[in-house]
């Protein structure tokens, strides 16, 4: 990351390292972000270990607020099982608009990691999730 950075003499972005949620609910103001990237958060594959997963309910409702309204959230992993769980997450955030219906082709400007690229020499896929800031109310809602 540092690199591609230097690379492209980018000035707007700020590294932290920190608990996520506390850096999200702390430091970002509502409305401020154009997008988000997570890629390839900890699956935690075990069942009883679930609850430790990034992307929950209430961190998603957290970071969509934190959105501008057009802007994006933009989700991949190498476990299907939490690809499923990321969608479903997603789209029960009424902010938040899945454009392309499902799982998304897997850009060409997201960056593929190393272990991204042995899995995919080994057969392994992987599953790309985007949702956009709505810029209207849902149907429904006032």
């Amino acid at each position: 990351m540092l690199k591609r950075i230097d690379e492209q003499a980018l000035t707007n972005i700020r590294i932290v390292q920190h608990d996520a949620v506390e850096v999200v609910r702390q430091m970002l103001a509502p409305g401020s972000l154009a997008g988000i990237h997570v890629f390839f958060p900890d699956p935690w594959p075990k069942k009883r270990h679930h609850k430790r997963r990034l992307l929950q309910p209430a961190f998603a409702e957290l970071l969509a607020a934190r959105l501008a309204p057009g802007g994006y959230l933009h989700a991949a992993t190498d476990w299907q099982e939490y690809a499923e769980h990321i969608l479903a997450t997603l789209s029960s955030v009424a902010s938040l608009e899945n454009p392309h219906g499902g799982f998304a082709v897997r850009p060409v400007e997201r960056p593929e990691t190393k272990f991204e690229s042995r899995g995919r020499r080994l057969g392994h896929d992987s599953w790309d999730v985007i949702f956009r800031k709505r810029t209207t109310a849902p149907e429904g809602t006032p």
